[in-house]
């Protein structure tokens, strides 16, 4: 059965929230230090800004929620409602990238499409709104996905001591 999306609803919060925990102590453990993990959750997790734009998406697998993301056309990089440093102010699509955001996939559910169904629901979207460029905060898991999706490192980061790197893929 082939997987099938559709934007996420306020009502979907709690299992959205669920897969997030999940997909983090699962999936980043052959990635990061337990203490990594645990630090993970400080700023990882569910934006409900997302879900309010319009602009998140649920990937389905037949009955099963098999993961989640989307992408923003304000200016905060990556985070969760609890996260600091928040900023919502709109991109310039002609001058800034549009950020790709909070991807998960349910640990029962990878190596499925899940990650290249959403980036490319998430290119196509925001090159309909004309940006030219898309950015995003990848975890040490995501990075194999991203670069095989077109996705250049930028710059190596850390948050809260977990290793991420900021990649960019120009989609004009």
């Amino acid at each position: 059965m082939p997987l099938t999306h559709r934007l996420a609803t306020l009502a979907d919060e709690p299992c959205l929230s669920a897969l997030m925990t999940r997909a983090i102590e699962d999936l980043q453990s052959a990635y990061l230090t337990p203490d990594q993990v645990k630090a993970s959750h400080v700023f990882m997790g569910l934006d409900s800004r997302l879900i309010a734009d319009g602009t998140y998406f649920v990937i389905g697998d037949g009955d099963a929620i098999a993961g989640c993301g989307g992408w923003s056309r304000r200016a905060t990089a990556y985070g969760g409602n609890h996260s600091a440093g928040r900023d919502d102010r709109l991109l310039d699509p002609a001058t800034e990238p549009a950020r790709v955001r909070a991807m998960y996939t349910h640990p029962d559910h990878i190596r499925k499409g899940v990650g290249t169904l959403i980036l490319s629901l998430c290119e196509a979207a925001a090159r309909a709104e004309g940006f030219g460029a898309l950015e995003l905060s990848g975890t040490m898991a995501g990075v194999p996905l991203y670069r095989s999706f077109g996705f250049e490192g930028v710059r190596p980061f850390e948050d809260s001591g977990v290793p991420m790197l900021l990649m960019r893929k120009i989609i004009a």
